[in-house]
């Protein structure tokens, strides 16, 4: 069942790892690493923050696609 109050951004499931997507990708900023490695959790209103944050240029938007089911 998929929780729609949560957003869940796993490197290990996203089609943009480990692309030049990575280098700018607002989980690295928030989590402070260079690896594309594990999950981060946002909550709605905090999946909203980031979304207004990139809308006025202060972040890179959000790239995170997940792989399809069985790709």
């Amino acid at each position: 069942m998929t929780d729609y109050r949560t957003l869940t951004i796993d490197c290990q499931e996203c089609t943009e790892r480990c692309t030049a997507a990575c280098d700018d990708c607002v989980v690295n900023f928030v989590l402070e690493r260079s690896e594309p490695v594990g999950a981060v959790v946002l909550d709605l209103s905090q999946a909203r923050a980031v979304r207004l944050l990139a809308d006025a240029g202060l972040v890179a938007p959000l790239r995170h696609r997940r792989v399809a089911a069985g790709g």
